[in-house]
């Protein structure tokens, strides 16, 4: 049994205008760093064997400050965690792609990854995970979408919202007959 911790990402300006941030490296805003330093403090007396994160500075960045807190433990970098590619709506706001692309905008070609490449991608580092770390308690800091979909894909026979918050903690154990989730978006760190 391994057992998933899912962090999102602290805070961006981005984040706050409403704009799409998919592959664009945003960087933590003040906020965001103080919200990272607050899961941090959360988790420092969980013990925890290993960080994976993603690329992009806004999730890199919230696993290093965690990272910090975390006595020796190894810190990896994965691409298949980064968050999922927005096209070319990236960087715009709600309001800038109604007025350019009109109301029915998720409805065109517009770059974006597709469903099936984000699931696989990320189905392919869970097992991944699973078989490097047996019995092992493994750190995941990623991005809202990414985690929202990858979360929904390993639970299947479950709702989950794919609303992430801002440095949310999620849980999962993965057996091998089933997965169960302990704890769905947590954000009471930031109470």
């Amino acid at each position: 049994m391994t057992t998933i911790g899912f962090v999102r990402h602290g805070v961006t300006a981005w984040n706050k205008e409403g704009r799409a941030q998919g592959n664009t490296d945003v960087p933590l805003d003040d906020e965001g760093i103080q919200m990272a330093e607050r899961v941090a403090n959360r988790i420092e007396k969980e013990e925890w064997d290993v960080i994976y994160t993603s690329p992009l500075i806004r999730a890199k960045r919230t696993a290093e400050i965690i990272a910090e807190k975390q006595q020796g433990i190894d810190f990896l970098v994965d691409k298949r965690l980064g968050e999922i590619g927005g096209g070319i709506i990236e960087g715009t706001t709600e309001e800038e792609r109604v007025a350019k692309w009109g109301t029915a905008w998720r409805d065109l070609e517009l770059g974006f990854e597709p469903e099936e490449a984000i699931i696989s991608r990320g189905m392919s580092f869970m097992e991944e995970i699973k078989n490097a770390h047996p019995g092992k308690r493994v750190l995941v800091v990623s991005h809202g979408g990414f985690i929202g979909r990858l979360i929904n894909a390993l639970i299947p026979q479950e709702e989950f919202s794919r609303d992430i918050g801002n440095t949310s903690v999620t849980i999962i154990e993965l057996q091998d007959e089933k997965k169960i989730c302990h704890l769905f978006n947590c954000t009471k760190h930031l109470e």
